[in-house]
């Protein structure tokens, strides 16, 4: 054999007694076969076989069956983010006449894939009150293929009573799908409460890191394997086995990191709930909120991710007070090792429901860092938005007594 040859054939190396704890990185588009009868009938190895890189290699597919056990399905897909796992999801499912209903708190790409996209397909979209089963039992139709949920609902954290929307759904023959990011399958498990589709943003919790970006579907019927796996394959869609490395090695400390967020956002939630510029703090676990029940009855734990509802007075100046902020950082996503705060509007992502509190709430993500630490920057942020409003306000006060 030539040295050219040599250099482009690779030596098969035993393997037998290598056994690392760290899952292999696997880069691969072309698959080869033994032979030419093998490669022929490379379309009967199936969903679980290797035929080409887009499809799967032993790197994705180790992810793929930690996902598959922990949500309790049969198959789990890798997807390029959380969004791409949502739209992939429904589209496999959704042809010109039908009909989708949507939770009204669905996180907002989701909307807009519903109101631009769907929409543009010839599917009619419908939202609905995500506290009422009724309601879904009222917009339901023999043409609903699919009931779209999240919960908690993204921001505002509404609990769904996802065992009775699941039974309305399944009696009238539509699919459940829920986005489970917030909760990660620790804290929630969708399909074992009905639903058929469980999508989760690894961006988030699961990979930890804030950079990583990645997306899961699975699936509780095998029957809806096909259907997904076509779709990915026919628009072309993987994701890389570096990325999924990254998701593995972030999986590994998913509970101790899980936990630790879990314990300090619920003591700052509780803290937060008394400061007299605070209307409501968005928390499923707190005692207060109105869905508490159902997330006790649900759900196995909470996350680091909560909202604060400040007073009409405070809400405009929550931006601006930001910038007294040590420790947080201001950025979109959350379930990183950094703590996170991101001013969120509301009213304009609400159709079924209505907003009836400020545009503007404040939503945090708790990282790794230290809770004292932590608790001093929120101190901060509270002290920057009481000078802020009551200076205002005892101007206010000053112009009305010059006046008289």
């Amino acid at each position: 054999m030539s040295d050219l040859t040599q250099c482009v054939l690779t030596p098969e190396v035993p393997t037998d007694g290598f056994a690392p704890l760290g899952v292999g990185v696997h880069r691969a588009s072309t698959i080869v076969f033994k032979d030419a009868a093998a490669y022929a009938s490379r379309g009967e190895r199936g969903h679980e076989g290797y035929s080409y890189g887009l499809y799967g290699t032993p790197t994705t597919r180790t992810l793929e069956a930690k996902l598959t056990s922990l949500e309790g399905g049969v198959w789990s897909f890798l997807t390029p983010s959380g969004q791409a796992a949502n739209a992939l999801a429904v589209l496999p499912f959704l042809a010109a006449g039908d009909h989708i209903l949507i939770a009204d708190t669905a996180y907002p790409p989701m909307r807009d894939l519903a109101e631009t996209d769907l929409r543009r397909l010839g599917i009619d979209v419908e939202f609905f009150d995500p506290r009422s089963p009724g309601d879904v039992a009222a917009r339901i139709r023999k043409s609903t293929r699919i009931v779209w949920c999240e919960s908690p609902g993204s921001t505002t954290m509404e609990i769904l009573d996802l065992p009775r929307i699941a039974a309305i759904a399944h009696e009238h023959g539509a699919l459940v799908g829920v986005d489970n990011t917030w909760a990660t399958p620790l804290n929630f498990k969708p399909l074992e409460h009905g639903a058929d589709i469980v999508t989760e943003a690894l961006t988030k919790f699961v990979s930890g890191h804030s950079d990583v970006l990645m997306g899961s579907i699975t699936v509780r019927d095998a029957a809806l394997i096909k259907p997904i796996r076509a779709l990915i394959g026919r628009m072309g869609i993987g994701v890389s086995p570096d990325d999924t490395s990254l998701v593995l090695r972030g999986f590994e400390t998913l509970g101790v990191r899980l936990r630790y967020s879990e314990r300090v956002a619920l003591d700052f939630a509780r803290r937060i709930e008394d400061h007299p510029l605070v209307t409501q703090v968005l928390h499923p676990a707190l005692e207060s909120f109105p869905g508490h029940a159902l997330w006790k009855r649900d759900f196995l734990g909470s996350s680091g991710v909560f909202s604060i509802v400040f007073s009409e007075e405070a809400s405009t100046h929550v931006a601006a007070s930001l910038d007294t902020l040590k420790v947080f950082a201001i950025g979109a996503s959350w379930g990183g090792t950094r703590s996170l705060a991101a001013p969120m509007s509301i009213a304009g992502f609400r159709s079924a429901t209505a907003w009836s509190g400020p545009d503007v709430i404040l939503r945090l993500s708790i990282g790794l860092e230290d809770e004292g630490e932590l608790w001093e920057d929120v101190e901060r942020l509270l002290a920057s938005l009481d000078v802020t409003v009551n200076g205002a306000a005892s101007e206010a006060s000053l112009k009305t007594v010059r006046r008289g």
